[in-house]
């Protein structure tokens, strides 16, 4: 089994991280903790470094228990949810675990969930955890 944590470091996505955790270690699985980051630039290497640290934690956090963990950090030009989705097709998951934020409808309208676009376009189970 494998399982999909969206991580960007915030305490819901670390929450998923601690709900991954507990899921690999009662079905024996491993976890991919992917990161999805639209574009990167020159301008933005001080937020590329801090992304680099949040998957070291978050692969850290999973081998202290001995859950096998790889860690991505995706730069495709694609939107987080969109980015998520495709990377669980391509690499045959079979569980996405991601944390929810609370935003205003008005913004979640104009700019989209990525929680809400994986329960509607992933190929496999999606969990939220808030």
């Amino acid at each position: 089994m494998k399982i999909l944590v969206g991580y960007d470091g915030s305490n819901p996505a670390k929450d998923a991280l601690k709900l991954a955790k507990e899921h690999a270690k009662v079905f024996g699985a491993e976890v991919d903790v992917v990161t999805s980051m639209a574009k990167a630039n020159v301008n933005q290497m001080q937020k590329l470094e801090k992304v680099e640290l949040g998957l070291e934690y978050a692969k850290a956090f999973l081998t202290e228990d001995q859950v096998h963990c790889e860690t991505h950090l995706l730069i495709r030009g694609l939107s987080p949810g969109e980015d998520l989705a495709q990377f669980a097709e391509e690499n045959d998951i079979h569980e996405i675990i991601v944390g929810l934020k609370r935003r205003s409808k008005v913004v979640k309208l104009l700019m989209g969930s990525t929680a809400q676009h994986l329960v509607l376009r992933a190929s496999c189970p999606v969990i939220t955890i808030k």
